[in-house]
């Protein structure tokens, strides 16, 4: 006789997900600041973003002249900081076009990127989880 399967398990919750476990209040938004890995500068007041699942593709974080010598390269990222209002970053720069994508970086150091904003959509900006710090 086979052991019984265990029971299936509920749908992964906001605050469940493995990147977010603490970071994510019953609303699905962000309990801590958000701060730059680099340099601790404040990206985001708590409450300011939501948490949400997006497959996004971020070039790797490099200084910028490794980054030409390097030639591309980058991650797929899932869980981000979904932003609706690009005033409610505390310190955040934006790279030139790509495309129709901008990129975000950290104001104060320029590390980066941490984030993605399509200019198709105007109202959503996304930081990825493992590219930040949070306290």
């Amino acid at each position: 006789m086979e052991p019984a399967a265990p029971p299936p398990s509920p749908p992964a919750s906001p605050a469940a997900a493995p990147g977010s476990a603490g970071l994510v209040c019953a609303q699905g938004r962000n309990l801590r600041a958000v701060l730059c890995q680099r340099c601790g500068s404040r990206v985001l007041l708590p409450g300011a973003a939501t948490f949400a699942r997006r497959e996004l593709l971020l070039p790797a974080m490099r200084k910028k002249a490794a980054a030409a010598a390097a030639g591309g390269g980058g991650d797929v990222l899932r869980e981000h900081w979904l932003v609706r209002d690009m005033f409610s970053f505390e310190n955040v720069g934006f790279t030139r076009d790509v495309g129709n994508v901008k990129f975000l970086v950290c104001a104060d150091c320029e590390a980066g990127p941490i984030g993605w904003h399509c200019l198709d959509d105007k109202d959503s900006f996304y930081v990825a989880l493992e590219r930040v710090a949070h306290e």
